[in-house]
Formats: C-alpha cells, sequence, structure tokens
C-alpha cells in the first residue's frame, strides 16, 4: 500500500513509508511542518492493515479532516487533511498507481476599494466594463456569522 499526503499548496507529495509517524513543528518530528499554527507536537499518523488511522496530540489549532475537527479519525482516499492551517490530501493506493495532480483553488481577496468600485457598478448597471449590460444585485452584507464555536464531537 502507498499512502501519500499531497500538499494542498503544490508542493511535492510526502510518502509516508513508516508505519508510525510524529507530526508537528519539533526537530524531533518524523514530518516537520515548518509554519507557526502547527504545534511542537501536532498528532500522530499510524499507517495499519491498507489504513492510515490519525490521533490529535492535544494540538493548540487543531487537525480537522474534511473541514471537521476531530481528536482521532480513520482517514479515507482524497480525504481533506489540515494541520492547524496546513493542508494536505490523502493518497492511498496500489504501487503501480501513479498519485493525482492537485489543481489548487485560491479565493480571490478584494480589498476595500475593490469592494467600492464593485458596488458603485452594481449601482449603475449601465457602466460595465463589457458591452453586456447585466442586471448585478447590490452588494449584501453576509448573513452568517464570522466566527463559528468549535464544537468537540
Amino acid at each position: 500500500m502507498i499512502a501519500r499526503l499531497i500538499p494542498l499548496d503544490g508542493s511535492p507529495p510526502i510518502d509516508v513509508q513508516k508505519d508510525l509517524i510524529v507530526i508537528g513543528r519539533s526537530e524531533d518530528c518524523d514530518l516537520r511542518i515548518e509554519h507557526k499554527s502547527v504545534s511542537k507536537l501536532h498528532c500522530v499518523l499510524t499507517r495499519t492493515d491498507g489504513l492510515l488511522m490519525l490521533r490529535d496530540l492535544g494540538s493548540t489549532n487543531g487537525t480537522r479532516v474534511n473541514g471537521q475537527r476531530v481528536r482521532r479519525a480513520t482517514l479515507l482516499p482524497n480525504d481533506q487533511l489540515h494541520f492547524a492551517s496546513v493542508g494536505y490530501k490523502v493518497f492511498i493506493g496500489v504501487a503501480d498507481e501513479p498519485a493525482p495532480k492537485i489543481e489548487v483553488e485560491y479565493t480571490q481577496q478584494l480589498n476595500a476599494e475593490d469592494v467600492q468600485r464593485l458596488a458603485k457598478k452594481a449601482e449603475t448597471p449601465g457602466d460595465l466594463d463589457s458591452d453586456i449590460d447585466l442586471d448585478i444585485p447590490l452588494l449584501q452584507a453576509n448573513s452568517l456569522p464570522d466566527v463559528y464555536p468549535d464544537k468537540e464531537p
């Protein structure tokens, strides 16, 4: 069985070759992640009987699988795995199967000037950059809260 962690930022994949891997920021870790959001001893990844199992070691910023904060989890192929804010995709397969290439999508960030410019264009539908007159609704505030409370499973 081949197990790989494929970074979502396009970095080279990491092969999980040992049966037990300690992940964290400390120099003693088997998989060292140099990021300030990752704890010194963040979590443990265990490979056994064709499965990858994960156990968080009480990390400050948590470990998430498919967006859900977990203390322990069994990882499946194509799961999204985050150690704090550092993301990976889980690949589990046979030896001759190539790892898939990950296409990363980024959220576009807008500064205040861009938002004002878009709001002004939304107020004057005929003043768009294109020849087509589109009916663009006014910008609305997001009704969802900015911060959700973390609920432990």
